[in-house]
């Protein structure tokens, strides 16, 4: 395995929203907008990073008894770091984020990643994985966030791209229009798989 090979496949081959389907309660909630994908995505990929680090350095130390509690307990402490900054600096992306954000703790995205890779591989692929598949998870919830947020209020990072005469889609910001969105580019990104 090649640091790139690593980095490259959370984005694309294996992306954890579209390719593995992983974490969809964050994806589905917090997509009303680009900039809420941006400061998920973000604190996500923070989270996923530290605690790969963390993981893959102390695992050949946790007993295998206990390695999951020690694994959350290692994610949980990132998690608490990114809620506090965010709640410090980032004031209404963390009131936007809300309860979202503490729930990182139990995403199974960041708990998979601790327990089939980290806690199996070198600092240096963790660190690759980490990044990569955090990219993948940003990515993922910006495309759905600007989808949403274009149809939706006819914006994209809050800013007007259609004319103010443009009536929103209503059904874009509420839940089943991140259902429909997240189904056709689940499609999409198989159809492209595919080929």
């Amino acid at each position: 395995m090649s640091f790139s090979k690593e980095l490259v496949k959370g984005i694309w081959k294996e992306n954890p929203v579209f390719i593995l389907v992983l974490g969809m309660c964050p994806v589905l909630a917090v997509t009303t907008s680009a900039m809420n994908g941006i400061g998920m995505g973000v604190a996500a990929t923070f989270v996923l990073l530290c605690s790969n680090i963390v993981i893959s350095l102390i695992r050949s130390i946790v007993p295998d008894r206990v390695r999951i509690p020690v694994f959350i307990v290692v994610i949980a402490s990132f998690v608490t770091i990114v809620d506090l900054v965010m709640s410090g600096y980032f004031r209404s992306l963390h009131h936007s984020l809300g309860l979202f954000i503490p729930l990182i703790v139990v995403n199974c995205i960041i708990l998979g990643r601790a327990e089939a890779f980290a806690s199996k591989n070198s600092i240096f692929l963790s660190i690759a994985d980490g990044i990569g598949m955090g990219a993948g998870f940003t990515v993922a919830l910006v495309i759905l966030g600007s989808i949403r947020e274009l149809f939706g209020n006819g914006t994209v990072f809050n800013y007007q791209l259609f004319g103010g005469g443009y009536e929103p889609i209503l059904v874009m910001i509420l839940p089943p229009g991140a259902f429909l969105t997240l189904g056709l580019l689940t499609g999409l990104f198989a159809a492209l798989e595919k080929k």
